[in-house]
Order: C-alpha cells, then sequence, then structure tokens
C-alpha cells in the first residue's frame, strides 16, 4: 500500500567543531600568542510541512537520518564551518513522538511551518578565549558538544474539514467518489477501504471544504479490533464528524451508539466535536417507510436522508456540513 502514515526514524543532529589551541608562530612574531579558532556547530535536524505532501511514503525506506559535523577550529582565529542541516519534508498534520518515552516533540500543521528537531551540538571555543593576564598563552581548547541521537516516531494524522464515520459497507466511499473527484475502490463486502481517502467537495460560489474517507470502524475498534486502532487516529484533525449508517440497518440507534462509543474509548474529546448523522442507501425506501425511520432516530443529533446512487438529499447534506463548518450559510443560499 502507498499510504504509509506510520514510521521509524533514528535522527543524529552533529556534533560541535573542536576549538584550536593553535599558537601563532611568525617570522617576525615568535611569540604572538594564542590564535586558535572555535570550532563549528554541528547541523541541526529540522522538520518542514509541506502542503505538497500526503504520506509519508517518501520516507519509507529511510532509517537514519544524520547531520553533517562542525569543523574544528584553525590558526588565526578562524572558525570551523558549521555542519549542515538535515532537513525533513513532511505532510502537514504530521506528529513527532519520542520513540523511548511517547513524549510528543513536535507537529506540523501549516505548509513551510519549521520545527528544530534535535540541535546540533555547539562548537568548542578556541584557546583566544582563555588567554588572561596570568596565562598568556593556553595551550588548550574546549572539545565541541555531541549531537543528540534518538529514535522517533512520525504519525500522519489526516487533516480534513469532514472525517466520515461508519460500519464497513456503510456507503461512504461511494458518498466520496459522489460529490467529489475522488475515486476510492468501491466493493460491496466489508474493509474495501484499508487506506484513507481524501477529496474535494465543491460548494456554492466556488467554495470548497475537505472530506476523508476513514476505514469502516467495528465494535472492539479502540481495542485495536479490524482496522481500528491504526485509523482511529485521523479521526483526531477533522472539524466535523459524519456518521453514516445505511438505511437497511436494524437497529439504527444502537449502531449510531456503538459508533460513538469506540470514539469515546479511543480518546473522549472526539465527542466535543461537531457531528451529524446521514442516512444512507434511502433509495431503498418509500416516503412511509422513511417517515417511520425518522421517528426511531436518535434525537441528539441532526440527521439528513440521503442516496449517492439515485443524488438524493446531497444538497442538502452539503448545505448541513457547510453550516456546522462556518456557522453560517454562503451569501447565495436560500433554505
Amino acid at each position: 500500500m502507498n499510504f504509509i502514515d506510520h514510521i521509524r526514524i533514528e535522527c543524529r543532529s552533529g556534533k560541535g567543531g573542536k576549538g584550536s589551541s593553535h599558537l601563532r608562530r611568525e617570522k617576525y612574531m615568535p611569540k604572538g600568542g594564542p590564535d586558535g579558532g572555535d570550532g563549528g556547530r554541528g547541523g541541526h535536524i529540522i522538520v518542514r510541512g509541506n502542503a505538497q505532501l500526503w504520506t509519508l511514503l517518501h520516507l519509507r525506506y529511510t532509517k537514519h537520518v544524520i547531520a553533517e559535523d562542525g569543523e574544528v577550529g584553525s590558526s588565526n582565529q578562524s572558525s570551523g564551518r558549521s555542519g549542515s542541516d538535515q532537513v525533513i519534508e513532511l505532510p502537514l498534520g504530521t506528529v513527532i513522538k519520542d520513540d523511548e518515552t511517547g513524549e510528543v516533540l513536535c507537529e506540523v500543521t501549516q505548509h513551510g511551518e519549521e520545527h528544530i528537531l534535535f540541535k546540533g551540538g555547539r562548537g568548542g571555543q578556541g584557546n583566544q578565549h582563555f588567554k588572561s593576564a596570568t596565562n598568556q598563552t593556553p595551550r588548550y581548547a574546549q572539545p565541541g558538544e555531541p549531537g543528540i541521537e534518538k529514535w522517533v516516531i512520525m504519525e500522519l494524522k489526516v487533516l480534513a474539514d469532514v472525517g466520515l464515520v461508519g460500519f464497513p459497507n456503510a456507503g461512504k466511499s461511494t458518498l466520496l467518489s459522489v460529490i467529489t473527484a475522488a475515486k476510492p475502490k468501491i466493493a460491496d463486502y466489508a474493509f474495501t477501504t484499508l487506506t484513507p481517502n481524501l477529496g474535494i467537495v465543491p460548494y456554492r460560489d466556488h467554495k470548497s471544504f475537505v472530506m476523508a474517507d476513514i476505514p469502516g470502524i467495528i465494535e472492539g475498534a479502540s481495542e485495536g479490533k479490524g482496522l481500528g486502532l491504526r485509523f482511529l487516529r485521523h479521526i483526531e484533525r477533522n472539524s466535523v464528524l459524519l456518521f453514516m449508517i445505511p438505511a437497511d440497518s436494524t437497529d439504527v440507534k444502537k449502531d449510531y451508539k456503538v459508533l460513538l462509543n469506540e470514539l469515546e474509548q479511543y480518546s473522549p474529546e472526539l465527542l466535543d466535536k461537531d457531528r451529524l448523522l446521514a442516512i444512507t442507501k434511502c433509495d431503498m425506501l418509500d416516503e412511509v417507510m422513511m417517515k417511520q425511520l425518522k421517528k426511531e432516530l436518535p434525537r441528539q443529533v441532526d440527521h439528513v436522508m440521503i442516496s449517492s446512487v439515485a443524488n438524493i438529499g446531497l444538497d442538502e447534506l452539503k448545505d448541513k456540513l457547510w453550516k456546522k463548518l462556518h456557522g453560517t450559510f454562503p451569501a447565495d443560499h436560500v433554505e
């Protein structure tokens, strides 16, 4: 699979160069005193956001990122050259953690945003800095500081305005393929979607928003069943969660409760996000059945009845999603 969202890399910043302990010796200046230059600093390990990247695939076979060491100082008070920095380009939404402690070191969310992940060691001072009235010819200099060497984990959390939440085969991929230009795999069996898919939803007045189709959740996903734990983290960055339950479900309220419970078990903060319930595959229902189904829906969440295949309710769905994202409708919208 080309969607890589989790990698482990060893990063090593450069060590600082050693300061010089040179003493000036020239034909007409036999005792010129100390003139040793400072060592150069070691190269940093830097991470930078890149909006053109969507996955961590380009780092799949990268196991070590090593910055250059600083050069040693030299005579005539010449400082050594600083080591070259190593820049790691990352897709937006990447979180970098310490592999050993799990501590979050930084996260990248903006294009061009840079963080120094590990600083290079400082260069040592040359002997010119240690000259004094009582020690006019110091024959020693500082060594450079060592660099930092650590294994880190980089996790991509998909950045999208709307995340689709539902059981396998609930019609999420079909909806994404109809209202965006995305072409996810669609088939009549569970877990057709094995990686998150992103699509741009065009809206009124040349506006748009991003929708993410996330692999289906099953009961027990928060405990690692199915594909759950691997992809639940992608829901964390979505502004609005669109719960999708098919019209042929035996108990819509129960299914909705199971989905909510799995999100709560994974991260209670997910329940603070705006939610909308979409009942899919409504082309299978007549008016009487639809009225009856509406009476059985959960009261605590707004709902919309849709059919991606028959193009039923999709404009209403986009209107409600836009309002939840921006708090208002565009100026040309008429309710």
